[in-house]
């Protein structure tokens, strides 16, 4: 029997020396880990799940200025909504490639 396509999910992927700014813009901060390294760990952790529930994960590359221009050409505040609405739009613009 052959396998169809696996659902393929994007993760944001955050940048080390933009996480300060990530938690400056975000209205829902409170709900963001307080680290980077706190955020890492969840994030693979996360990850690790979706793959072990048969998803196909892949890494959304978030450049926290142009997420904010993203939010701001659609009206919209900078919160866990607009964050995956984000990288659901650009997941499927750039066609990432699986997590390695």
């Amino acid at each position: 029997m052959t396998e169809g396509p696996r659902p393929v999910v994007g993760i944001a992927w955050y940048r080390k020396d933009q996480w300060d700014e990530l938690l400056r813009v975000s209205e829902d901060r409170s709900k963001l880990e307080a680290s980077y390294g706190e955020w890492l760990v969840e994030a693979q952790t996360v990850s690790r799940r979706l793959r072990d529930r048969g998803l196909e994960v892949i890494r959304v590359d978030v450049d926290v200025e142009d997420l904010v221009r993203w939010c701001r050409e659609r009206g919209t505040r900078v919160t866990a909504q607009s964050r995956a609405s984000y990288v659901a739009e650009k997941a499927e613009k750039e066609g990432n490639s699986p997590e390695s």
